[in-house]
């Protein structure tokens, strides 16, 4: 039987491949628990056991000033990806073989579109506001 290591919330994603970035996909990623064991990792219904892992990064990320981790893992058939908060669990030892780096993460289509609407619209409603 294997210890429980560390469990926290997180999104999760297959759909972005080796990217980093902002995309529709995080929109609609699973949200659930990230439990890693001594020997494995669980993710809703994925299991990850370490000895599967061909690959592990861990991104250190800044998000509007917000540090944060994500985490992507390679295996034979499938590349995960893994949003966390800030936790000191990330910087430590992990019972599996990990590269650490730093990554800038990169604005999609998508991303610029929703946020020129919202600054679109809240310049009209400031608009409208003081033009009465």
């Amino acid at each position: 039987m294997s210890d429980l290591l560390y469990r926290c919330f997180t999104k999760a994603t297959t759909a972005e491949g080796d990217d980093i970035r902002r995309s529709l996909n995080w929109v609609t990623a699973r949200r659930t628990f990230l439990k890693v064991y001594t020997d494995r990792i669980e993710c809703g219904p994925w299991l990850i056991p370490h000895t599967a892992i061909d690959e592990a990064v861990l991104f250190r990320v800044t998000q509007f000033f917000i540090p944060g981790y994500v985490l992507r893992i390679k295996t034979h058939c499938e590349i995960y990806q893994f949003g966390l908060n800030w936790n000191p669990f990330w910087k430590g030892d992990l019972p599996f073989p990990v590269e650490r780096s730093v990554a800038h993460i990169k604005w999609s289509a998508f991303s610029i579109a929703v946020r020129l609407a919202a600054l679109g619209g809240g310049g009209f409603l400031l608009w409208d506001y003081f033009a009465r």
